[in-house]
C-alpha cells in the first residue's frame, strides 16, 4: 500500500459508520453526448490541461469517502501525460493511502488501472486477474483488519459481454465467499436483474440493493451500470449517485454501517 505525499491529519472519528465511492473516470477525459465518442476520440490518445481540471475536480469531492474505487483511472501512459491518476488523486485530495493495480498495458498510449483511495490504513491489498477471452481485466481486494473480523473491500471493472462477466462474477463470489463483511463496487457493465448478478447473489454472501441507482450515461443516467454491494451482515443506510459527472459514468456512493467489533479506524501515519 502506498502513502500519499501530502496527506490531512486522518480524523479522531469514532463512528461506526463508512461512506464509500466508486467512479469510473475515463482516464480524466469528459463525455457530455454520445457523438462525442467520436468527435474527442483524440482525447482518447493525448493528454491534456482538461484532464488534469477534471481530476481536480473529483479530487475536491473525494474527502467526503472514507474508501473510494477507481475504475479506468490511467496508471502512467501518454495519454496522461505518464502520470498516475489514483496517486494523483490521493495526493490533491489528502488521503494517506492509495493503491493501484494496471491493466492491460496497451503499448505506451494507454494504461488502466483499478484505483483504491482510503482513508483508512489497509491490512493487505491483494490483486487478481479475472478471467477473460481477452486478458486484462482484474479485481483489487483491500482488507481491513484480518481474519473473521476483516471487512474486506473489491473493486473491479468487468467485460462488455455476459458471458466473460457470468465467469468474473463467479470468480469474484468464490474470492469473497471467505470474507462475512465484504463489499463489491465498481463498474460492473451490467444491470442489477442481470442473469450473471442473480448468479452472483446465489453464490456469495453479497445481497442486492433495495433499488437501482441509474448512473450511465451521465449526462442523462438511464442504465444501473456501477454498483456497491454488500454482504448482509453489512448495513446499508443510503445510496445514491453524485449529481457531478467527471467522465461518462455518473460516481456512486454509498454509507455503510459496520458492527463495532470490525469497525476499522483511520489510521495513524506511518511507514
Amino acid at each position: 500500500m502506498n502513502r500519499a505525499e501530502t496527506p490531512s491529519p486522518a480524523p479522531a472519528a469514532t463512528e461506526r459508520r463508512l461512506r464509500l465511492l466508486s467512479c469510473n473516470i475515463l482516464a480524466g477525459a469528459s463525455v457530455q453526448r454520445y457523438s462525442e465518442y467520436v468527435t474527442r476520440s483524440i482525447n482518447a490518445v493525448l493528454p491534456g490541461r482538461s484532464k488534469l481540471d477534471n481530476l481536480d475536480r473529483l479530487a475536491e469531492v473525494l474527502p467526503q469517502f472514507d474508501v473510494i474505487g477507481l475504475q479506468e483511472a490511467d496508471a502512467g501512459s501518454l495519454r496522461s501525460g505518464f502520470l498516475n491518476q489514483t496517486r494523483y488523486l490521493a495526493e490533491a485530495a489528502g488521503m494517506p493511502f492509495w493503491s493501484h493495480q494496471p491493466n492491460r498495458p496497451m503499448a505506451r498510449l494507454a494504461h488502466s488501472a483499478n484505483g483504491l483511495i482510503s482513508r483508512l490504513e489497509p491490512s493487505s491489498v491483494l490483486d487478481y486477474p479475472l478471467p477473460s477471452r481477452i486478458p486484462g481485466r482484474g479485481a483489487l481486494l483491500a482488507r481491513f483488519g484480518e481474519g473473521a473480523d476483516a471487512l474486506a473491500v473489491m473493486i473491479a471493472h468487468l467485460s462488455l459481454s455476459a458471458p466473460a462477466r457470468a465467469k468474473q462474477l463467479g470468480f469474484i463470489a468464490e474470492v469473497l465467499q471467505d470474507y462475512p463483511h465484504a463489499v463489491l463496487m465498481g463498474d460492473l457493465n451490467t444491470e442489477i436483474r442481470s442473469a450473471e448478478m442473480k448468479h452472483l447473489f446465489s453464490r456469495s454472501s453479497l445481497v442486492p440493493p433495495d433499488q437501482s441507482t441509474p448512473t450511465f450515461p451521465s449526462w442523462k443516467p438511464r442504465r444501473a451500470l456501477d454498483h456497491i454491494l454488500t454482504s448482509e451482515k453489512l448495513q446499508v443506510d443510503k445510496v445514491w449517485a453524485l449529481p457531478q459527472a467527471f467522465s461518462d459514468h455518473l460516481p456512486i456512493a454509498a454509507e455503510i454501517r459496520l458492527p463495532s467489533h470490525i469497525a476499522p479506524r483511520p489510521a495513524r501515519m506511518r511507514r
